[in-house]
């Protein structure tokens, strides 16, 4: 059947102008070719209402990884500039609503603060603590406030055989509208019966309502040779980016990124440096021998069980990384980051967690910036301290280090708060002295 564009914007219209309540319309949107087309159509179906029944909020949720293919990035964001710059002048109800990972959620803090390997069929920890719980939180945030919200997905069938068994499945015979995991919240997929073909012709023929084209999201697919985007998350039912080609730079569940491969070739090469850390990724997570420790994080030792990356291959990816990030700055573009500051101090705090202290994060990062990274002012009245310090300590100089690590983990214990059954970050500080203590002493034979 042809693509009936008139009765995909006749359905969203009709329930658009629903009497109920009119429940907020969470629109779920990647920058890809289903989103888009998505949200072309609700705004096209809108925009031939009266100006006075366009009281039912419209928002437009794109999903922030922090970790999210920096050429998508930079496509998206100019993409929801201009929607909410036509949002306002077209006086349009469409509200622009970016979700982000909790700052102790995000992939490097899991990574390189924590340890985690990275993720693979077996542990992809990743989808939920990036994608699903972000959005999550916003959808019941709304929830919290209007009673109940309806889920606009640009989902296909023709996407996967797999989409469409799991949309089958979950579909209502004979309704528009499926029930989310969610209490209160259901589901809309208007698009779910385009074929991929009819989509890319209506995209190339049909300009953005919010200004512009279509040409440089087609011109993006066609570098990255990709056969479908990554959706909005929303539950485990929908697909994650594990078989498709843009999503995270990161993606260690898929063997090769086809997405960034296919932009290298096609002239992105600064991207290159982001490949090859993807890369030592994946090799530190299929040699655990090498690169992870044998202690669980709890303690004690299982055989056959690896426990979290060392701190070795913490401080080796946070360096290849922040190399990666200072190169591409410095050759292609000054404002682009991989890692945020807030992310830094989090990474430090959870490695005072764990009682490792042979690295540093201001260490590794001064190692590579030519401007330091602060890792504490150093007043007038700290060097006094300092100096009156060590001449306190002068029988045992080994104590003025203990105590100044005991007061810079103290300074990002609240940043962390303390888990139950968990030791504080100073008990974790005095046990790694003691440790390291006893190695010292001579042995005594009994």
């Amino acid at each position: 059947m042809p693509l009936n564009i008139a009765f995909i914007e006749a359905e969203l219209q009709d329930q658009y102008l629903m009497p109920d309540n009119n429940k907020p319309w969470i629109l779920g949107f990647s920058g890809g070719k289903d989103s888009t087309l998505l949200l072309q159509l609700a705004w096209r179906s809108v925009a031939k209402l009266p100006a006075e029944q366009r009281s039912r909020p419209i928002y437009v949720v794109t999903n922030d990884t922090r970790v999210e293919n920096p050429r998508v990035v930079q496509f998206v964001d100019k993409q929801l500039s201009r929607i909410e710059q036509a949002a306002q002048t077209q006086d349009m109800p469409f509200i622009v609503q970016r979700t982000l990972p909790q700052l102790q959620e995000t992939f490097w803090a899991k990574l390189i603060g924590l340890g985690y390997p990275a993720p693979d069929t077996r542990f992809r920890w990743c989808t939920d603590r990036l994608k699903i719980s972000p959005t999550t939180r916003f959808i019941q945030s709304k929830i919290s406030s209007a009673g109940e919200v309806i889920i606009l997905l640009g989902t296909r069938e023709a996407e996967s055989s797999k989409r469409a068994q799991s949309m089958r499945k979950h579909a209502v015979q004979g309704r528009r509208l499926r029930k989310h995991v969610l209490p209160n919240a259901s589901v809309f997929a208007p698009i779910r019966d385009v074929q991929t073909p009819e989509l890319w012709q209506y995209l190339n023929q049909v300009p953005p309502p919010w200004g512009g084209t279509h040409k440089e999201l087609i011109t993006l697919y066609r570098s990255a040779s990709v056969d479908e985007d990554c959706p909005l998350v929303i539950d485990t039912a929908t697909a994650s980016c594990g078989k498709s080609r843009f999503g995270c730079w990161v993606c260690t569940v898929v063997a090769r990124d086809k997405s960034m491969e296919g932009l290298i070739q096609n002239g992105e090469t600064w991207m290159e440096p982001l490949a090859d850390l993807r890369n030592f990724l994946i090799e530190a997570r299929d040699n655990p021998a090498r690169y992870r420790q044998k202690e669980l994080r709890r303690g004690y030792i299982r055989e056959e069980a690896w426990g979290p990356y060392s701190a070795n291959t913490r401080a080796e990816v946070l360096r290849r990384l922040l190399q990666a990030q200072y190169t591409i700055q410095r050759e292609v573009d000054p404002t682009m980051s991989f890692i945020s500051y807030q992310e830094l101090v989090v990474i430090q705090a959870l490695w005072h967690r764990d009682g490792l202290f042979a690295h540093t994060v201001a260490g590794i990062y001064n190692s590579i910036y030519p401007v330091p990274l602060p890792a504490s002012a150093q007043t007038r009245k700290q060097h006094e301290q300092q100096q009156l310090l060590r001449e306190v300590c002068a029988d045992e100089p080994e104590h003025v280090d203990l105590i100044n690590q005991v007061l810079q983990v103290q300074k990002t214990a609240n940043l962390l708060g303390r888990r139950r059954g968990q030791a504080s970050p100073v008990e974790a500080v005095l046990d790694h002295f003691l440790k390291e203590k006893a190695r010292t002493l001579p042995h005594i034979p009994a």
